[in-house]
This record gives structure tokens, C-alpha cells and sequence, in this order.
């Protein structure tokens, strides 16, 4: 990442100093060194977000709300398999999908379908 790369994220109102911000992009080449696939971007972003927030908020505070953040993406997670495992079960059973076609929809693993189907 070049410096001007920064700066555009971070926009106008960033609140850091000439030293943070060159910190800042030291931090953000080994971002982009852990994360090399052009598929981690999401993983870069986050990894970024977390080194400037660190700079500007109580570490506790933040660790806190990715915490509860990782938390809650866990249940909602739980929830969505099982609802997923539910339709599934329902429409293989009465013939209106096919273990495959379900699969590839719901983003699953045809094995998966198949465990929940009892054929695993």
C-alpha cells in the first residue's frame, strides 16, 4: 500500500499524526504480507481497520466488541445451518430438490447434506 493509498482510506478526519499515520502504512505492508491472496481482501480490510482503530481507542474496548462481534456471527452461523439443515431435510425427503442441487444453493458441502440425510 503507497502512502496516498492510506490517506484515501482514511479520509479527512482521522485524527493521527505524521508518526502514526507512517506507522500505520508499516503496519499495513504486513497486512498485505499475511494476507497475499487477491480472496483476503476482506481479511486485509478488517486486519487494517483494527491496527488504526487500535490506535485511536482503549484495546480493552476493542477487543471486547470483536468478541462479542465473533460471538454473535457464530450464533447467527448456528442459526442459519440449522434452518438450512431443516429445508433441506424437508425438500430432499418429499422430492423437491436433490442433495446436489440443495447443496450448491445453500453453499454446502454435498457431504454435509448427506450427513443430515443419515447416508454419512
Amino acid at each position: 500500500m503507497q502512502r496516498y493509498e492510506l490517506e484515501a482510506w482514511l479520509g479527512d478526519d482521522h485524527g493521527l499524526t505524521e508518526e502514526q499515520i507512517g506507522e500505520l502504512l508499516s503496519m499495513a505492508g504486513e497486512i498485505d504480507e499475511r494476507y497475499p491472496d487477491s480472496d483476503d481482501q476482506v481479511e486485509r480490510d478488517a486486519a487494517l481497520a483494527a491496527a488504526y482503530r487500535l490506535m485511536r481507542e482503549a484495546p480493552e474496548d476493542l477487543v471486547e466488541e470483536l468478541a462479542r462481534e465473533r460471538a454473535d456471527a457464530r450464533v447467527a452461523e448456528r442459526k442459519a445451518l440449522a434452518g438450512l439443515r431443516q429445508i433441506g431435510i424437508t425438500r430432499i425427503a418429499h422430492g423437491d430438490d436433490t442433495e446436489a442441487g440443495f447443496a450448491r444453493r445453500a453453499g454446502l458441502d454435498r457431504m454435509a447434506v448427506r450427513r443430515w440425510l443419515g447416508k454419512r
